[in-house]
């Protein structure tokens, strides 16, 4: 005598195949969610009014501002300096990647002219902040406090 019934049998078949599929599609589920990427956080207000396009009119030691010819540009995650003289000579040209921790700015070198090309993978540290149209950078252990007024 059989002790399954035939139908209890495709039920059972019909069930193994059900969770076996349900297991496939759960695992799958699983490493897509490992392979899709977070989504970054939002920035700081900091990080925000950082970004743009800054020049250089002194120090914060410094009553008079003094313009010069020489701009900085942030994006989120990079930087560029830049300054030509009076014929359109490029006499200063660097930039590369930067941190922002809390106030703590860390920019990193990344390229250069062939000047300044021993720069290349040196990091500076600053203390920032943005007031308005003013951006002030003191140096941590570098000699590059600076004064900036975002470019019109």
């Amino acid at each position: 005598m059989n002790r399954f019934p035939r139908q209890h049998l495709v039920w059972a078949t019909l069930t193994f195949v059900a969770l076996t599929y349900m297991s496939i599609a759960t695992v799958s589920g699983i490493r897509a969610q490992e392979e899709t990427p977070k989504p970054e956080a939002e920035p700081s207000k900091l990080a925000a009014d950082l970004i743009g396009t800054w020049r250089l009119v002194g120090t914060p030691d410094s009553e008079e501002e003094t313009p010069t010819k020489r701009l900085k540009f942030f994006t989120g995650k990079h930087w560029l300096v830049t300054e030509a003289d009076d014929d359109g000579k490029v006499t200063i040209h660097h930039g590369g990647t930067y941190t922002l921790d809390g106030d703590e700015y860390v920019e990193t070198i990344e390229y250069a002219l062939p000047e300044s090309i021993s720069a290349i993978g040196m990091k500076f540290k600053f203390k920032i902040k943005v007031e308005g149209d003013k951006y002030t950078q003191i140096g941590i252990e570098n000699p590059y406090s600076e004064v900036w007024r975002r470019a019109k």
